[in-house]
């Protein structure tokens, strides 16, 4: 299945310019063979105009990077779960300062660490409680297992871990439990930290829709909107197309993090992972991007209203500061000077202060594996990133893209 694309002219786009990004990876990462391939697809006004597969998708088999192969786009979950959630918001199901215990009430006496290890804890309490907008910023004081911030203690993390609160096997509804009985790393609204938040989003959608989350999905999002390749495995008749997942030796050479036919993606999970666990193609993505920059609707489908779309791609971050003055995380996927963050992704606060080309107001985020998206409504941009190499943080493709990409918008 190849995708129609529009002459990049014909959307104010120059082709010569375009060629770049070809030349860029190629020359500095696919020659050196620092990363196996990568897809990248640009799109103004609602089409299509650039879509470069390069390289390869899979080494161990000779297979070439294909415009639909499918990609992990890990993190990149959590703007479609974020969405999701919002669709509950427009139907009066929560409001933004609504205490999450008022929907877990198992959450009810959450308290905040000051010392101690699992399960001996020394806490205090919260100065005020965790806010639906909280989970929705990562400002909740929940934390990832993986993680391990300057705020409160690695303690926490440590015992996420013992606890495996969100990794595979279990359910939604196990990870909310074994989250009743740990701290929070800090006080709700007081820091930015990225943290298991948006896979308890997830569990939200479960409680008000009364379906699986997965299932949800598929009925509210996927189908509506015609991503017939995303979900949370890749079945048999499609592991043809899935990528495999690759990480540096320490000769820096690549080898295998996750093979696409015998790895994790191959059978359906338990564990429904709206922060991270969603396959995905450039097609699909693209698709619910355009979804967003048109306010909400694409092809007649209507996912969320016009004003919603807006809510969320404000900077929500306390007193309208950016990622650099609030994050206590040692992991992020986007530079933090000069980006806020709304409900589900990045907001960029413009060129000056982040000394990043682009425009106030573009919302963005990335996955563990390198892949990056953002969606820029004033230039009516839409790029999408693909690659499948960890972690995340080695290379700055968003960076070197923009570089690459804005010169190219010649109207």
């Amino acid at each position: 299945m190849s995708m129609v694309l529009t002459k990049p002219e014909q959307v104010g786009l120059s082709s010569e310019a375009l060629a770049r990004i070809d030349d860029h990876l190629r020359q500095r990462y696919l020659g050196p063979k620092k990363i196996a391939g990568a897809l990248t697809l640009v799109a103004r006004r609602g089409e299509a105009a650039y879509l470069s597969p390069l390289g390869m998708m899979d080494l161990e088999r000779s297979k070439p990077m294909a415009q639909d192969a499918i990609f992990r786009i890990y993190s990149m979950s959590k703007p479609i779960t974020s969405v999701a959630l919002m669709m509950f918001y427009e139907r009066g199901y929560f409001q933004l300062n609504d205490p999450v215990d008022k929907f877990i009430p198992e959450w009810r006496n959450l308290q905040v660490y000051v010392s101690g290890n699992y399960p001996n804890f020394v806490t205090v309490p919260p100065e005020r409680p965790m806010t639906m907008r909280d989970l929705m910023t990562h400002t909740s004081g929940l934390t990832y297992g993986f993680m391990a911030g300057n705020t409160g203690d690695a303690a926490v993390d440590a015992a996420y871990r013992q606890l495996g609160v969100g990794g595979a096997g279990g359910t939604l509804r196990d990870m909310v439990e074994k989250l009743a009985r740990l701290p929070l790393k800090f006080s709700p609204g007081t820091h930015w930290n990225y943290s298991v938040s948006t896979d308890v989003l997830g569990y939200l959608v479960e409680v008000f829709s009364g379906m699986r989350f997965d299932e949800y999905l598929r009925a509210k999002i996927f189908e509506p909107l015609g991503m017939v390749d995303t979900g949370f495995w890749v079945p048999s008749e499609k592991l043809e197309r899935f990528a495999a997942n690759y990480r540096r030796r320490p000769d820096k050479t690549l080898e295998v993090a996750d093979d696409p036919v015998s790895g994790t993606y191959s059978r359906q999970p338990t564990f429904f992972s709206g922060g991270g666990g969603l396959v995905s193609t450039a097609s699909d993505y693209f698709r619910f991007c355009q979804m967003l920059l048109n306010g909400g609707e694409l092809d007649g489908v209507r996912i969320l209203g016009p004003r919603t779309v807006r809510l969320m791609t404000m900077n929500h971050l306390p007193g309208g500061r950016d990622l650099r003055d609030l994050s206590v995380s040692s992991y992020s996927e986007i530079a933090e000077e000069g980006f806020g963050f709304g409900l589900g992704f990045s907001i960029h606060l413009g060129s000056a202060q982040s000394q990043i080309i682009g425009s106030a107001g573009e919302y963005a985020w990335g996955g563990a594996a390198s892949t990056i998206f953002w969606v820029d409504p004033v230039e009516d941009l839409i790029v999408v990133f693909l690659t499948q190499f960890m972690p995340s943080g080695t290379f700055d493709f968003r960076g070197q893209l923009k570089t690459i990409i804005y010169p190219a918008i010649v109207d």
